[in-house]
């Protein structure tokens, strides 16, 4: 019964409230459910209202903090539209014509409901509500690394890394990723694999995230990757989800050796002379000390390194490295076999220096042994001239004085050679070379020569006339210069050198002679009177030239005009023509006269 009267009672409340409403009028507000504005950036805020007509209706906007209502703008009934003091809006909020609440700078603390409320006097009231969401990116994230290295084999999981990423609004995301591949989020303590979480509310209001990336690594682990990302959000339905990418991190893991490698560091083939480095290294880290031997005579190393200086041969044989890793207790071993290669000095047989006749025959033996099969070759300069270790010459010359080279080389072996080397001397007789004209602008100027000759004992020189002369070494042979006026005689008859020593003598003549392209006096003045003869010439028969054609031109003026003479002015004509070919002096004048008598 009392249940049947409590129905009733509120379904009267109810129909009171609705003809209250019809009968003074209802006040609709329509603002924006939500608004997204970046930090810094204005925000806008519009308010619309329907239900009356009145002109004088009064608009306030409040914020709402902890359950307590601030009004920060308003409207009066006049439209004068003002903002509020003493609010942490103040200087910052305005309200436009069409009510839109206008807010600049925005902050993260601005992040509040917003109220449009609407006053109408008879026709009532009524308001709407408005989210402001604030966003603000973080800063690019970054990792720590643990302070001291990771042990593979923990039974508990150990700290990988911290990623921490600030000053983000709201409260930003951090994913983990393992050689570019995501992490799952794990918070439970008690798996292997697990993140916690952390975070940090600014003064300013902004966020700092970290995210503690916990794990049991394996060996394989010391050759991965690790790297973070924050995921956030800016205002726009476009910049949802976005995502700023650490720097790649790679932990520093200790783990027990397994197998150890002994090796040459550098070169692999060695020769006598070479500073050989022979690296021991284990497959684990840490890397553990090590200890050489060779002989089972303990060696020196340092950090794994054992350097040999200067070997020879006798450091050939197996050197041993061993070590003990501390965190399996394992004892490993291994050896390396090392070969030093040699040459052995050159042998050359005859030794010294050789002196030779002129046309006799030397030869040379040149042998060695090597720890690789070698090679033995005769040189000359560049050239070579024998392969197999004997040098013959059967006839000597005198282009054959000079030093000769025996090379031996192991071809297996870069940088592997030995040599020895020899001196020839040939004697005889001396050799002057062709020599080469002597030359002067005129004649009385100084001439120079030069006279080269092979032979030894070391050739005497005579010059026939003698002038100033000089010696000097070339090649093996012996040059002499000497510089003297080129008289008339010596231009006629030349200059004459002669070499003489112990076993005979030589002697050429050098002619002198006037450089092409150069001539006398004389020459150019008969050359210049030449040019006059041919000018005059040339001149004449011009003349002759301009004299005939004036005679044509005026005798075939003649021969038209007076048809009835021809025959008369025939003769004439052929009487000039035989005065032309026997009488040359009298030529021009017959010409001329020739003219006038037409011309009348």
């Amino acid at each position: 019964m009392a249940g049947i009267t409590l129905g009733r009672t509120a379904l009267l409340c109810t129909l009171l409230l609705w003809i209250f409403q019809v009968g003074s009028g209802i006040v609709t507000v329509k603002v924006t459910p939500k608004v997204e504005v970046n930090r810094g950036e204005t925000a806008k805020l519009p308010c619309t209202y329907s239900g009356t007509n009145l002109q004088d209706v009064i608009v306030d906007w409040y914020i709402e903090i902890s359950g307590v209502r601030t009004r920060v703008a308003f409207r009066k009934n006049s439209g004068e539209r003002m903002s509020d003091t003493g609010t942490p809006l103040t200087g910052r909020v305005t309200m436009e014509e069409n009510l839109t609440l206008t807010i600049t700078s925005v902050k993260p603390s601005d992040q509040l409901t917003y109220y449009c409320q609407v006053t109408a006097g008879k026709d009532g009231s009524g308001e709407d509500g408005t989210n402001l969401e604030v966003f603000v990116a973080p800063k690019k994230p970054e990792i720590k690394k643990p302070s001291q290295a990771i042990s593979v084999g923990e039974e508990t999981s150990s700290e990988i890394g911290t990623c921490i990423a600030m000053n983000g609004f709201p409260a930003p995301r951090i994913i983990w990723f393992k050689d570019d591949q995501p992490l799952p989020e794990v918070k439970d303590k008690n798996e292997k694999t697990h993140m916690v979480l952390s975070t940090v509310k600014e003064a300013s209001g902004l966020h700092t995230i970290k995210n503690v990336l916990h794990m049991q690594p394996t060996k394989a682990d010391k050759d991965s990757t690790f790297h973070c990302t924050v995921e956030y959000s800016l205002a726009g339905e476009q910049n949802k989800n976005l995502q700023m990418k650490s720097d790649p991190m790679k932990i520093e893991l200790h783990y027990p050796s397994e197998k150890i490698m002994f090796d040459l560091f550098n070169a692999t083939v060695v020769k006598e002379g070479d500073t050989v480095t022979l690296k021991c290294e284990t497959d684990g880290n840490p890397q553990p000390s090590f200890d050489f031997f060779k002989d089972e005579k303990p060696l020196t190393g340092t950090d794994g390194f054992l350097i040999l200086k200067n070997v020879k041969r006798m450091d050939s044989g197996q050197y041993i490295c061993s070590t003990m890793d501390f965190q399996s207790f394992l004892e490993l071993k291994t050896q390396k076999e090392l070969d030093v290669n040699f040459i052995d000095k050159m042998s050359v047989t005859p030794t010294g220096h050789q002196f030779v006749m002129l046309g006799n025959k030397v030869e040379w033996q040149c042998k060695t042994k090597a720890s690789k099969t070698h090679t033995v070759q005769w040189k000359k300069g560049s050239t070579v001239l024998s392969q197999d270790g004997t040098l013959s010459i059967e006839s000597v010359a005198y282009n054959h004085a000079g030093e000769y080279m025996c090379v031996g080389a192991v071809q297996d072996v870069p940088g592997l050679t030995a040599q020895a080397s020899v001196n020839l001397t040939v004697k005889g007789k001396p050799e002057i070379e062709t020599p080469a004209i002597g030359e002067v602008t005129k004649e009385g100027d100084d001439v120079t020569l030069k006279c080269s000759a092979n032979g030894f004992p070391t050739p005497q020189f005579i010059w026939k006339p003698s002038g100033k002369e000089s010696i000097s070494v070339e090649d093996n042979k012996v040059v002499s210069t000497v510089t003297l006026q080129a008289t008339p005689e010596i231009m006629k008859n030349g200059v004459i050198c002669e070499v003489f020593n112990e076993y005979g003598k030589d002697s050429k003549t050098l002619p002198v002679a006037v450089k092409r392209g150069q001539y006398k006096d004389s020459d150019k003045q008969q050359g210049g009177s030449s040019a006059v003869v041919v000018a005059v010439v040339v001149c004449v028969l011009l003349l002759l030239l301009v004299v005939a054609l004036i005679y044509f031109l005026s005798k075939k003026t003649t021969f038209c005009s007076k048809k009835d003479k021809k025959e008369a002015a025939t003769g004439q004509v052929n009487n000039i023509v035989v005065e032309m070919k026997t009488e040359k002096a009298n030529e021009e004048a017959g010409l001329l006269n020739k003219k006038v008598n037409t011309e009348q």
